[in-house]
């Protein structure tokens, strides 16, 4: 079974170097601090040229987010076997590597800036409400293959599903906004729980 990955399609070139260039500059100047003459800055056009494509920064932003979470769902896309357990471990492993690479890590920390604002916005809000609901799907999903295969005990899946999305969001959001990174350890203890809570001995 193959999740399907968002259309390449779905952005212009030209909206994929307007999307680039405010990712440095949200990175740059964060939230509060960025403008559209910043974004153009980056893009190295007129201001003009952006709001060709977007009428305000906050029009900008939503799109910037749907773009991100684009990439997200992307990065974390993947082919699943005929063993759940193994893809429960393999999708564990995407959303928690030990070593987050550059492209994935300025993704997420984009997602960071940005998810801090849907305390106040609803566009924002609805998104985030999307993604997560996407990947505590798929969590889900995986662990009732497990049930009608016979491998996992007769769980509430979304019970489970649910911690397991929690304990991983918890440990995403953790090393992205401190100095703690305790990915290693969270992983032991899911693999720990998933054993304990799902194997069927």
């Amino acid at each position: 079974m193959t999740s399907t990955p968002p259309s390449a399609e779905k952005w212009s070139d030209a909206e994929e170097e307007i999307m680039q260039a405010t990712y440095q500059a949200l990175l740059s100047y964060g939230y509060a601090d960025l403008s559209m003459a910043r974004i153009a800055d980056e893009l190295d056009k007129s201001k003009a040229a952006t709001y060709y494509y977007y009428d305000s920064k906050d029009d900008l932003l939503v799109a910037l987010l749907d773009y991100t979470i684009d990439r997200f769902e992307r990065s974390i896309d993947t082919e699943f076997g005929d063993d759940p357990k193994a893809d429960l471990d393999h999708l564990v492993e995407k959303l928690l590597p030990l070593r987050e690479d550059e492209k994935p890590h300025r993704i997420f920390t984009v997602l960071v800036v940005l998810r801090a604002q849907a305390v106040s916005n609803d566009a924002f809000r609805e998104q985030f409400t999307r993604l997560d609901e996407k990947i505590a799907a798929t969590i889900r999903d995986i662990i009732q293959r497990g049930v009608d295969d016979g491998v996992f005990r007769d769980v509430d899946t979304t019970r489970v599903a649910e911690h397991v999305f929690a304990t991983i969001a918890g440990t995403r959001y953790g090393r992205a906004t401190t100095d703690r990174d305790v990915v290693a350890e969270t992983r032991v203890s899911l693999a720990a729980y998933v054993d304990s809570e799902l194997v069927r001995r």
